[in-house]
């Protein structure tokens, strides 16, 4: 998920009160609830996609012509540079409580600076968030699949954070903004040169405003009404990249 407004670099000396703070509830709540490893496990899993995610995206825009993400710093893989404050409360909620998302901070993209014009550019970079989700946790498969002699709780760690790299990965490519999945699909369809493909790809960017309120609904309709719609959306081709990647 990317915006053109501009990001400076974060820092721990900036945000150390804040830091602290999450800090001291992930602690206060391990020690109250004696979850530490999988609280642990999940965060860090979040940690490393968001990370992975946003590093790719910014990596896949300078290659393209947009130098703006690298000029701030954000072809990285330390974590501060890509974490948003609010984004890693919500990761916290998550992980305690299984309801809610959390976010990194959106890579600023100038679209019209990219190669193979804006609406296909961007959708490259859309999709490199997810592919790189993928790929990470395919690595992390690899190591299960063929380092037989690790032991039980590295084996957890691995499968864990491969795990949430999937969903991560599938959650972002649903087609709804600000997800990544929207660009790579107007990407798709700056392809076709069809009437058809122009005129429902400006259908699309007409209701571009409305794909938080729609996001959010998806959100209400599956974790507070449980209908499961996300389920319905993300749930087969998470169990199919489940049993490609990790055997399971």
């Amino acid at each position: 998920m990317r915006t053109s407004r501009p990001f400076g670099k974060i820092s721990f000396g900036q945000d150390r009160i804040f830091w602290l703070i999450i800090a001291g509830l992930f602690v206060v709540y391990a020690v109250a609830q004696g979850g530490l490893v999988n609280l642990g496990l999940t965060l860090l899993g979040l940690v490393l996609a968001i990370t992975v995610h946003e590093c790719a995206h910014a990596w896949t825009a300078d290659r393209l012509g947009d130098p703006t993400a690298r000029y701030l710093g954000r072809v990285s893989l330390n974590p501060l540079v890509h974490l948003d404050p609010l984004g890693s409360v919500m990761m916290l909620v998550t992980a305690i409580t299984g309801v809610g998302i959390g976010w990194g901070k959106p890579v600023p993209v100038s679209p019209h600076r990219l190669k193979y014009g804006s609406r296909l550019g961007n959708g490259l970079v859309s999709l490199s968030g997810p592919v790189s989700n993928l790929l990470l946790a395919l690595v992390l498969g690899l190591i299960l699949r063929f380092m037989t002699f690790l032991p039980g709780w590295l084996f957890v760690a691995l499968f864990s954070i491969a795990t949430v790299n999937i969903v991560i990965a599938m959650f972002n490519l649903i087609p709804v903004p600000p997800l990544d999945g929207f660009g790579v699909l107007m990407g798709l369809l700056s392809l076709p040169r069809g009437k058809w493909a122009w005129n429902l790809s400006q259908g699309l960017g007409r209701l571009q405003q409305m794909g938080p309120m729609l996001l959010i609904g998806l959100l209400i309709l599956t974790q507070f009404l449980g209908i499961p719609v996300l389920g319905w959306l993300i749930g087969p081709p998470i169990r199919f990249f489940q049993q490609v990647i990790l055997g399971f």
